[in-house]
């Protein structure tokens, strides 16, 4: 099938593209600006890019005629135009304006759990939407969700951010209301088990996960998960306005999304019953499941985790995984360097030779101390070196390192740290406009995270420094 996805550049979208590629339909994308669309899109023979933007009507001449269907996958947490709702409403009676004149057969549709009477704006929009796309032109099916687990989501982040950060915490009362979360990959299998199934047409379903949860239930579980100990102690005085600032300033948030958040989850958000699980042969996994599958090393190294096993199997996306591999962003620590390069050959053959017997360039006795207190603590230390001393692939042991993309063509090596770290950390180099980029990156769990990075940050600050001078010539 030929399908369109709206909202391409977005979480589910990213994560929904390349399970529908792997099912063998051809992906049209929808995107504002092609120069922030993933290099990806370009690269593979099954995805297709037009630019649209669906406020503007000129731009909606972009869009293929000859598609099968189409997911409708825009929406904003983070919009603080007063005109947000009018903004969503124009986007859905343009984006239905032109599918209307397209073969398109089926419109899916992400929403949001909508039950209660009192709805926070950003649900009040969805249902609005949900009336918008109707048509007797195509047939739509609608899913709407409650929060949504999974490692990058902003909800994700954020009770990360507070679980790890505060063994206390002096909470708002809205950590009292009810919802059920429901993982991301359970999500993308709604989506795209639904795709042409006509017993779906023209039909509305909730979906959400097996418990039925509170907010502050969510994030005592998180803790279990990450072996964290912690305390809440809810309190009646905190208004929106200083709820949304504790989110912002206790968090890594915006303070627009900490807004849109505290709206969100002062409304209980519990799904109605339905048959699509039996339809669709789906049964979602709890809360804490979800949480650990998110943590999963080889899940936190890919934007699309949900697929990649299908990725790895079939292999018709495997000569780009350097474009799926992702760094985190949410509430981590950085030592960045860079160094003229004016040999890359020579460049690239020394970090291609890294570790080992070779060594680490610069302060080799440091890293070897490093590889002793990880022994201590029952860690695997420097003792496994590296199978080849110039050649490195993806999934290879390098020290207490795992190669997690390596291509000298790009010019790009990547590093996951298996050392005993009260946290999690990657290195990166690549060189980019004859300068090699060096990036370490830190994502602390809790406090003790934390004093981890400042006590070895002037040690950091000496051998970072060193190895990148080394390195470039």
């Amino acid at each position: 099938m030929k399908v369109l996805v709206t909202g391409a550049t977005g979480y589910i979208g990213k994560r929904l593209i390349p399970i529908l590629v792997n099912e063998g339909h051809h992906v049209v994308c929808t995107v504002r600006d092609k120069l922030r669309a993933s290099e990806t899109y370009f690269d593979e023979e099954h995805i297709s890019i037009c630019e649209v933007d669906f406020l503007n009507e000129q731009t909606l001449k972009n869009i293929p005629q000859d598609i099968d269907a189409a997911y409708y996958l825009i929406h904003s947490m983070s919009n603080s135009s007063k005109d947000f709702e009018s903004l969503e409403e124009i986007c859905a009676k343009n984006f239905k304006t032109c599918i209307e004149k397209t073969t398109c057969r089926q419109v899916i549709y992400l929403s949001g759990i909508t039950n209660e009477e009192q709805l926070s704006k950003h649900l009040r929009s969805r249902k609005r939407v949900e009336n918008v796309l109707e048509s007797n032109h195509y047939a739509t099916t609608i899913f709407k969700a409650g929060i949504i687990v999974g490692s990058g989501s902003s909800s994700f982040e954020i009770i990360r951010d507070l679980v790890e950060k505060l063994p206390v915490m002096i909470a708002p009362k809205w950590l009292h209301t009810k919802t059920q979360p429901l993982a991301v990959r359970d999500v993308m299998a709604y989506l795209s088990k639904s795709l042409g199934r006509t017993e779906l047409y023209n039909k509305t379903y909730d979906i959400f996960g097996p418990e039925v949860l509170t907010y502050k239930k969510m994030l005592l579980e998180f803790a279990q998960v990450r072996g964290l100990k912690r305390y809440i102690i809810t309190v009646p005085v905190m208004t929106p306005k200083l709820s949304s600032y504790w989110l912002y300033f206790v968090t890594s948030t915006s303070y627009k999304l900490a807004t849109s958040l505290v709206d969100s989850m002062s409304v209980q958000i519990i799904g109605k019953p339905s048959e699509i699980n039996t339809i669709l042969n789906l049964e979602p996994i709890s809360y804490k499941r979800a949480v650990a599958l998110a943590f999963e090393k080889t899940e936190q190294n890919t934007i699309v985790s949900s697929w990649k096993d299908s990725m790895i199997s079939s292999g018709r996306l495997y000569k780009n995984l350097h474009k799926y591999v992702n760094v985190p962003k949410y509430g981590c620590f950085r030592d960045y360097k860079e160094a003229r390069v004016t040999n890359q050959v020579t460049t690239l053959d020394k970090i291609w030779s890294i570790g080992g017997e070779t060594g680490w360039y610069y302060g080799n006795l440091l890293w070897k101390l490093r590889g002793y207190m990880d022994k201590m603590v029952g860690g695997i230390g420097l003792r496994r070196g590296r199978t080849s001393p110039t050649d490195l692939h993806t999934g290879d042991a390098l020290d207490f390192w795992r190669v997690i993309f390596a291509d000298k063509t790009k010019q790009k090596l990547l590093l996951y740290a298996e050392m005993k770290l009260p946290g999690e950390a990657w290195l990166e180099f690549k060189i980019e406009d004859n300068l090699l980029k060096q990036t370490a990156t830190f994502r602390p769990k809790g406090i003790a995270g934390r004093l981890y990075w400042y006590a070895v940050l002037p040690f950091h600050g000496y051998i970072f420094n060193g190895m990148v001078k080394k390195l470039a010539v």
